[in-house]
């Protein structure tokens, strides 16, 4: 029951502010469509294609046939960009749709109006703290791609439940959407906005395809908070446990969760598999006896958090990690080891499978990692012949897995060919040393993508979570400590053939290690740190840590006095989200689409600012040849070339590589050449690194501004959007 409890709220919770945020169920389809931005709209397309189609099958087959997204080439998007929740989505032909928007103020997270690449919101901003009209940059470009993996396979199944939800309700008879036109004002036209209508005012959004679509993501999340309070209950060994994760979450929900702010992005679809797939992990670590169910259960929730999200890799890489320390230093056995590593090659190998090859995961240092940490355990008898100390032997093991899985990761890139990742090797490296190039800029420059802001800690500290987290983490460091003591000082022939007791305790420890470095190198990564302080935060109930102090004080009485202090900020943080309200509005690109489906031929071909395109696929159904999925090295070399319109090269070059891309049109946007969120990342300061031979020139996008002839021919105009045709040669 309570378990349902925090579901039920966290569901109405988010639901209400991301209504509250863009008054979401009153918008029209083109607005619904305008509020998903850069990448969210990328993958909502996808969604949309299949809701549309003739047939389910049609609209699969035509997502993996797809020849919008990177023209001319024909990709199959299921392969590029994690497609199944969108694909899964039952859906029908949607109903009326009106085009055009409504007013108000724009308070999306991305913003109302186009954003400049190199001013992107803080990953964990609420709308009221992006709504400036500005959209999102590197970040769009950057973090776009990162999700497009996992959240394009989340919305084929997505869209197979819409399709089998409406067909239902037409065939009972009863209505699931109802229409109605806004008259706006101030000269602008009518629209028509439509929301589902069935049993209750929550439930009748459902009628609508993106209302449908957000719902689910929300019902998701929902059930996530659940989980974590079966979580925390079951790590701390009481329910009080649970009750401290969920209120923690809930008192820090900024730094937890982006999904209010934007569902569709990938981490919405994957993250709540990762809750459940950990707290499976903790299970199978403390428990004395593994059962087959056990195992099972954890090689579906692998699958489900790596099919959606890419990323997913990276985070599992950090687990795998952390479990063979725990194994090395002797918290579990090697049998037990084993065989978690065999469930993470089952499920990587089913991934492989179900994403049509992709390559990218098995030249991954999480592949790289498993195949060395087997090797490892297969190695454990001649391990065990090396006359040296315990701790030397630990070192060895460990040097082993690191250089081997760096190796690995090397050889099987190079014979594959794979260099779609290579650009988050050079970003890490951009972290310790002054390397730069164009795709590290386009990362480092946006917000999301820097250090952990130095807000961050002090905002744990008001809510308590971050002292809390301490005493917890500095109580398993003294169990540790006094474990390895006990060992290390034992003659050698009673050496590597110990078990220490709660390995789930240390595994944790080291996780939070992880994630820790992760959110202190990106700061979009803290959306791992933050949910597992909660997670941890609920140790604070354990007797197995604090049943010293247990035995002169009831655990209640401790807890409700640490809630109570912890309340005072975590209130006054919900009231801030709460108080935030707005309405979604964004007319400069509403002109723009408009004119771009009314004034331009079906398959003329667009190019133009990351996030931009993704709209213009989405809305006007236009081939594009770059989008926000920056994760493919094709790709990226694509939007390079898109992007030298930023840079201070001539025009007739420029437009010479915008024809072999076979461009009809560029969509220029003044802002993306003027602003920068820090010294050195406006993008022609970033074509700098990158083309030092004419730098000190004018910008190329500041001339075409004032006069576009004569390569370019100035279509359309507004006060945001420059529509250039491209004059053939």
């Amino acid at each position: 029951l309570p378990a349902a409890v925090a579901a039920v709220l966290h569901w109405s919770h988010i639901t209400h502010l991301f209504e509250n945020d863009r008054h979401f169920s009153h918008l029209s389809t083109l607005e619904r469509e305008m509020a998903f931005r850069t990448e969210m709209g990328l993958y909502y397309s996808y969604f949309k294609t299949i809701v549309e189609a003739p047939s389910f099958l049609n609209g699969v087959w035509m997502i993996m046939n797809d020849k919008l997204t990177e023209y001319p080439l024909v990709i199959n998007t299921l392969k590029r960009f994690n497609l199944y929740p969108e694909a899964t989505h039952p859906c029908t032909p949607p109903g009326p749709s009106g085009a055009v928007p409504s007013s108000g103020l724009a308070s999306d997270l991305m913003g109302g109006a186009p954003v400049v690449p190199t001013s992107p919101g803080s990953l964990f901003s609420t709308p009221a703290a992006s709504s400036t009209g500005l959209m999102p940059g590197p970040e769009a470009l950057v973090s776009a791609g990162s999700r497009a993996l996992a959240q394009y396979q989340y919305r084929v199944i997505l869209a197979s439940w819409y399709r089998i939800y409406t067909k239902i309700m037409d065939f009972i008879g009863i209505q699931t959407k109802i229409c109605w036109t806004v008259t706006r004002g101030e000269g602008l036209s009518p629209i028509e906005s439509c929301e589902g209508k069935f049993l209750s005012a929550t439930l009748s959004r459902l009628g609508d395809p993106a209302c449908f679509y957000v719902a689910v993501i929300f019902l998701l999340n929902g059930l996530m908070m659940a989980l974590f309070f079966i979580y925390g209950t079951y790590l701390s060994g009481s329910r009080l446990g649970g009750l401290v994760t969920v209120l923690c979450f809930f008192f820090n929900h900024g730094e937890c969760t982006r999904v209010m702010w934007t569902p569709p992005l990938r981490e919405s679809f994957s993250y709540p598999f990762l809750v459940l797939q950990m707290l499976l992990v903790t299970h199978i670590l403390r428990a004395t006896k593994l059962y087959r169910g056990s195992l099972i259960a954890l090689c579906i929730s692998n699958v489900f958090f790596m099919l959606p999200w890419q990323f997913a890799q990276f985070v599992l890489l950090t687990q795998i990690a952390s479990l063979f320390t725990v194994y090395v230093v002797g918290y579990i056995d090697i049998c037990k080891l084993r065989k978690i590593i065999y469930i993470h090659m089952i499920s990587l190998a089913l991934c492989f499978v179900l994403m049509f090859g992709n390559s990218m995961l098995l030249t991954s240092y999480y592949a790289s990692s498993l195949v060395i940490i087997w090797g490892v355990l297969a190695m454990k008898p001649h391990f065990l012949k090396i006359n040296v100390s315990e701790l030397s032997l630990w070192v060895i093991q460990g040097c082993f897995w690191l250089f081997g899985t760096v190796i690995l990761k090397y050889l099987t890139s190079k014979i594959f060919g794979i260099a779609d990742d290579a650009h988050i090797g050079n970003l890490l490296t951009s972290k310790f040393f002054s390397y730069k190039d164009f795709d590290t800029l386009l990362y480092t420059c946006a917000a999301e993508f820097d250090f952990m802001e130095k807000e961050t800690p002090l905002r744990y500290t008001k809510t308590l979570l971050l002292p809390v987290v301490l005493v917890v983490f500095a109580a398993i460091v003294r169990k540790i400590i006094s474990d390895m003591w006990g060992v290390l000082t034992k003659p050698q022939t009673h050496l590597r053939n110990h078990q220490c007791e709660h390995g789930e305790l240390v595994y944790h420890a080291l996780q939070l290690v992880a994630y820790t470095a992760l959110g202190i190198l990106i700061m979009r990564l803290k959306l791992f740190l933050t949910p597992h302080m909660c997670v941890m935060a609920s140790l604070i109930c354990s007797r197995q840590l604090f049943g010293w102090l247990f035995c002169k004080v009831h655990p209640g009485a401790v807890v409700f006095a640490l809630l109570a202090a912890m309340s005072i900020q975590g209130s006054a943080n919900l009231q801030t989200q709460w108080n935030i309200v707005g309405e979604f509005s964004n007319l400069p690109q509403e002109e723009l689409i408009e004119w771009i489906k009314y004034s331009t031929k079906p398959d003329a071909v667009f190019a133009g600012a990351m996030p931009t395109m993704a709209s213009v696929k989405l809305s006007a159904l236009r081939p594009v040849v770059n989008h926000p999925h920056y994760e493919d090295a094709g790709l990226r070399a694509r939007t390079k070339i898109v992007y030298s319109m930023y840079s201070r090269k001539a025009a007739e070059e420029v437009k010479r590589e915008l024809v072999k891309l076979q461009v009809n049109y560029y969509i220029l946007e003044e802002s993306w050449c003027v602003r920068r969120s820090k010294p050195g990342c406006s993008m022609p300061e970033i074509w700098d690194v990158e083309d030092p031979a004419n730098a000190g020139k004018p910008p190329l996008c500041n001339l075409l501004v004032k006069d576009s002839e004569p390569h370019f021919t100035t279509v359309f105009q507004n006060s945001v959007y420059k529509v250039l045709e491209v004059i053939g040669e």
